[in-house]
């Protein structure tokens, strides 16, 4: 076994696996395929055929062994949202794109304008399967119509580092914050030859067994072959929907989400300590209105994406594209976007001591340079005790059933 196949199969021995493919374009022999629990994992397909320094370059770029935090020179920082140049509230100013999207239509915006205005070659991204539209595939946009097919979330899983395109110069990316935070690791070409890296705010990647759930409660089963499936999208935060011939389906964002997709997030995704994109250069995010108590509230409405600028380089992108009127924006301070995003800031504030509690479990988590976690988590010694405690005693009990 080489020294790559070994790691890999430690990274999985260990639950740390957050499906993004970077194993599989370091070694043709491995493809990413659903395992029984319904998320994407490498296996074995036939002999190594391996990149130069692949196992160097797994190693300092897996998300499964290691995530740097960037602190780009001259950024600002906020303790749980990460480095920044600039932060808007944004949407397309394209009707049509703005609809279609999951919220502001912003990412998608800049997928048309990036393309139509020789900005970037292609961008990689993600989209339904056209073939079979239960499953999320990566896919390479080129032109408007593609963008808009690809529009939305894909609350399932989709290796999207399986595509070649997101290490060609020239590029841009679209891909969750761990594959983006892979994809810069792994890349040693000068920063100015290196993909654009677009992202989002992610709360986990699901098990695809989730979207069947949903599907089978809401009247199609798991036999029946849809045409057509949407996870947001079509208004703010937009409904679940899916067609099977006749058949046409729905449910609503906390529906979805909250009871059936989100609960079904990979154990990776429960201790990552970036889902809010800090290695991109733009990421965008729901920016939720907030009741009383601070909690997001998902009535429907126009979308409204959080955009942030990470680097300088995404600053230029950002300022461009405003003022090429792709998209609209008002500014938007960080402490406002913390507010709308209880999930993020709290999982980041107490990540130290999931990872004491998963490490005393028996399950060794990821490296997570540069975040500043004990600062975060130790301010709050008795609630940090308390989610130490609890995550020991879910890794136990979840290792106690494997054996």
């Amino acid at each position: 076994m080489t020294a790559l196949r070994r790691a890999v199969r430690d990274v999985l021995d260990r639950d740390a696996c957050s499906g993004c493919g970077l194993c599989a374009q370091l070694d043709d022999g491995l493809r990413m395929e659903l395992d029984s629990d319904g998320y994407a994992r490498p296996v074995e397909a036939g002999p190594a055929r391996e990149a130069p320094d692949a196992a160097r370059t797994f190693a300092r770029a897996c998300p499964g062994v290691r995530v740097a935090a960037q602190h780009p020179a001259g950024a600002d920082r906020h303790p749980l949202l990460g480095s920044y140049f600039a932060a808007w509230e944004a949407w397309a100013t394209d009707p049509e794109i703005r609809l279609a999207g999951s919220s502001g239509g912003v990412l998608t915006a800049l997928h048309v304008w990036l393309v139509s205005a020789g900005r970037a070659a292609r961008v990689a991204g993600a989209s339904a399967d056209p073939a079979a539209p239960r499953r999320s595939i990566p896919v390479t946009i080129t032109t408007r119509a593609e963008a808009l097919a690809a529009a939305g979330s894909r609350y399932a899983p989709v290796a999207a580092l399986t595509n070649p395109d997101a290490f060609v110069p020239g590029s841009a990316v679209t891909a969750k914050p761990c594959e983006i935070a892979a994809l810069r690791a792994a890349s040693d070409a000068p920063a100015g030859e290196k993909p654009l890296l677009l992202s989002f705010f992610c709360a986990g990647t699901p098990s695809q067994k989730a979207t069947d759930t949903l599907l089978e409660g809401l009247g199609i089963g798991r036999e029946v072959e849809v045409d057509a499936l949407r996870y947001r999208g079509h208004g703010w935060p937009g409904r679940f929907a899916a067609r099977a011939g006749s058949t046409e389906v729905s449910a609503d964002y906390e529906e979805s989400w909250g009871s059936t997709l989100g609960p079904t997030t990979q154990w990776r995704c429960k201790v990552c300590p970036d889902g809010v994109g800090e290695s991109a250069d733009v990421v965008a995010a729901d920016s939720w209105a907030t009741d009383e108590r601070g909690y997001p509230q998902f009535a429907e409405g126009a979308g409204v994406s959080a955009l942030i600028a990470r680097t300088r380089r995404g600053l230029e992108v950002i300022e461009e594209a405003i003022a090429a009127g792709v998209i609209a924006v008002r500014p938007l301070a960080m402490e406002q976007l913390a507010s709308a995003q209880p999930l993020q800031t709290a999982r980041r504030r107490y990540l130290l001591a999931r990872l004491w509690g998963s490490a005393l479990g028996g399950r060794k988590p990821p490296r997570y340079p540069g975040f500043g976690l004990a600062r975060l988590g130790l301010g709050h010694p008795r609630r940090f005790a308390q989610v130490l405690r609890g995550t020991f005693r879910r890794v136990r009990t979840a290792r106690g059933r494997r054996r």
